[in-house]
């Protein structure tokens, strides 16, 4: 962080001492609780029936072409209109295209020694962080494309990744835990936990100050990241947690599972508020449209997109010829990105939008 940020009355002192990396030969780090920023200029997206409804009307605009694996991960840039996409290919590929053209902007060649499993871009645009079963966290300059450089630290394929809303803290959810790491200063901060269950899947609530986490027993863990300590667990599925996600007010945690479920949970209470069953396998991975109001959820057998305020099914949009493995709103509310097991990312959005077109390599 940088050292107007520490000094500030928005962080906490350090105080609470973890330890770090023990299983290589690092030096043991200091846990640094610290307080997130909010973004100085929040986007607020008034909620209407209109955003609703274009999804339950939502058709394929366009189509993807490009990746020889499985894609795991997508992440629009912050004015929606680049998306990153990466996944299952040994060569470690992360491509990017331009939404405004269906036009491929660029490939980041040998970005991972392998499969590329989550990416996530830093709210103020400028940073584009990847991890991989290669063990490691990559940095990536998002205006020219350029590597910046790697955290290591991690002893296992890392999973899932999430950044806080001030674009100064990065989270990496692995089989040997979570790890904190600074993005302005590029050094690890520390270790919420280690050796717990394999974490599968990581969201950071709005105001950046709980971290929920999902693994591969069912279980979901909320963290206070002012103080590294765990606020709550609870058994939440009966199967793996493949997908967490806080709606835009943070009152919300919505989860998905290979039980087959999506539930909604009070974050505050810890309480069930609604299950949505709709899915007859598997559900990979969710996102909610940041207008508060639409859940999709993509799964073996397709995308459904749900009412999130009376849980009913509003479309289901089909279109990939195999599991969709990955699923993201654009920050506009507009547009939603799906990638699948069948090589392909498709465009979804409302019909008088649709171009009907292939876009290749």
């Amino acid at each position: 962080m940088s050292s107007e940020g520490r000094g500030g009355d928005n962080f906490l002192r350090p105080y609470i001492i973890l330890a770090f990396m023990a299983a290589i030969a690092l030096p043991v780090i200091t846990w640094q609780g610290f307080y997130i920023h909010k973004a100085d200029a929040a986007i607020e997206v008034t909620p209407n029936s209109q955003t609703t409804n274009s999804f339950a009307n939502a058709q394929l605009l366009y189509t993807f072409i490009g990746h020889t694996g499985t894609v795991k991960s997508l992440a629009f840039s912050p004015d929606s209109k680049v998306l990153v996409s990466g996944g299952a290919e040994n060569e470690g590929v992360i491509r990017l295209w331009n939404l405004a053209n269906g036009k491929k902007l660029a490939n980041i060649n040998k970005a991972h020694q392998t499969a590329i499993e989550s990416l996530v871009i830093s709210p103020d645009g400028q940073t584009l962080a990847s991890c991989s079963d290669d063990n490691t966290i990559n940095l990536w300059n998002l205006k020219n494309f350029k590597f910046t450089r790697s955290f290591v630290g991690h002893t296992s394929n890392v999973l899932s990744l999430a950044v806080s809303p001030d674009s100064k803290v990065l989270i990496s959810g692995a089989l040997d835990g979570i790890r904190i790491w600074d993005l302005l200063q590029q050094r690890p901060l520390g270790t919420l936990v280690r050796f717990d269950n394999l974490i599968y899947t990581l969201a950071l609530s709005p105001d950046g100050q709980t971290l929920a986490s999902g693994d591969n027993k069912g279980v979901i863990k909320l963290w206070s990241l002012s103080t590294g300590k765990l606020i709550s667990e609870f058994a939440a599925h009966d199967n793996a947690v493949t997908g967490v996600a806080f709606t835009p007010d943070g009152q919300t945690l919505a989860s998905a599972s290979r039980d087959r479920t999506i539930k909604l949970w009070n974050i505050n209470t810890g309480e069930l508020v609604r299950t949505l069953i709709g899915h007859n396998n598997w559900v990979n991975a969710i996102a909610i449209n940041p207008d508060g109001q639409t859940l999709a959820s993509a799964g073996r057998d397709g995308i459904k997109v749900w009412n999130l305020t009376t849980g009913e099914l509003i479309n289901t949009l089909s279109g990939h010829t195999d599991w969709v493995s990955a699923i993201a709103f654009s920050p506009d509310g507009k547009i939603l990105a799906s990638g699948g097991f069948d090589q392909q990312i498709k465009i979804w959005g409302t019909p008088q939008n649709l171009i009907n077109s292939t876009r290749t390599k």
